[in-house]
This record gives structure tokens, C-alpha cells and sequence, in this order.
């Protein structure tokens, strides 16, 4: 399984971001732009916390493991890998949802003397916040069930004797 690239969650994020903050403005001009749900912020958080939690559950299982303590749970692989797939389809979903939030609320900054739109200023920039929430939890997710390398394993590059 490849790596999630930051590279990638970068691109996602600028370019949501850029068509977010156009498309707002184009809306805006045409009509009344519509809010930012006051939930986005609260799911976004809830996905981040779902993600903490089984990368610190996958961690201290892997440790027992590792540690060979009597009774230890092991971590299936699959289940490990099912795992690293849901943190990277939800860091490149927040990329995508944070972009986006974050194009509007750089739009929606023009506009806060308008009382509803600075309550839709603060959503924005709260979503944005909990979409690298969600970021930074899927890549430490991804980092735990990392597999170690061969070359820790064998570090002169010599066969292991028989």
C-alpha cells in the first residue's frame, strides 16, 4: 500500500480552495451565497477524534505485540489496512472539504460587518481548522501501521544465517 503524499493533500486543498473562494464570489454577485452548515465543523471533528482513537488503540496493541506481552491482542493486517485506507480517504476528503471551507471563508471576510455573515466566517474557518484535524489524525493513523523496514531488520545487507 502507497503512502499518502502531502503533496497531494496540498494540490487538493489550493485547488478547492481557489475554485471555492471563485465560485463564491460568482455566487454572491448572482445571488445570496448560501451559509456554511453549522455541522460541517462538528463532523469534521468527530471524523478526526474516530481516527485519534483507533490510531492510539492500533498503537498500544501493536506495542503489546511487539512487546510479547502474555494476553496481548493482536492486530489483524487486514483490519490494520482497512484501517490506513479509511485515514487516507478521509485526509483526502478533509483536503478537499477544507479547501473548500477555507475558499469561502477567505471570501466571506469581506463581508464581516454583516452579522450573519461573520457567523458563517467563524463556521468556515472552525471547518477548516477541524479538516486538518482530520489531516494530521489520518497521517498519524497512517504512521502507526506503518510496516517497518527491511532494512532495519538486516542492516549490513548480509543473509541472515540458517
Amino acid at each position: 500500500m502507497r503512502e499518502l503524499r502531502i503533496r497531494v493533500l496540498v494540490g487538493v486543498f489550493v485547488v478547492a480552495g481557489i475554485l471555492s473562494w471563485a465560485g463564491a464570489r460568482l455566487w454572491n454577485s448572482i445571488g445570496t451565497l448560501p451559509s456554511v452548515p453549522l455541522a460541517a465543523p462538528v463532523v469534521l471533528a468527530l471524523i478526526a477524534v474516530v481516527l485519534l482513537a483507533t490510531a492510539f488503540s492500533l498503537r498500544a496493541r501493536l506495542r503489546a505485540q511487539r512487546e510479547r506481552r502474555p494476553g496481548a491482542k493482536g492486530v489483524d493486517p487486514l483490519m490494520a489496512a482497512r484501517a490506513v485506507v479509511f485515514g487516507q480517504a478521509s485526509a483526502l476528503v478533509a483536503a478537499l472539504v477544507a479547501g473548500m471551507y477555507g475558499g469561502t471563508g477567505v471570501f466571506l471576510l469581506e463581508l464581516l460587518d454583516i452579522p450573519a455573515r461573520r457567523d458563517q466566517a467563524f463556521y468556515a474557518g472552525f471547518s477548516l481548522l477541524a479538516g486538518l484535524g482530520v489531516i494530521a489524525a489520518a497521517l498519524f493513523l497512517e504512521r502507526v501501521c506503518r510496516l517497518p523496514e527491511d532494512d532495519d531488520q538486516n542492516p549490513t545487507g548480509a543473509e541472515p544465517a540458517a
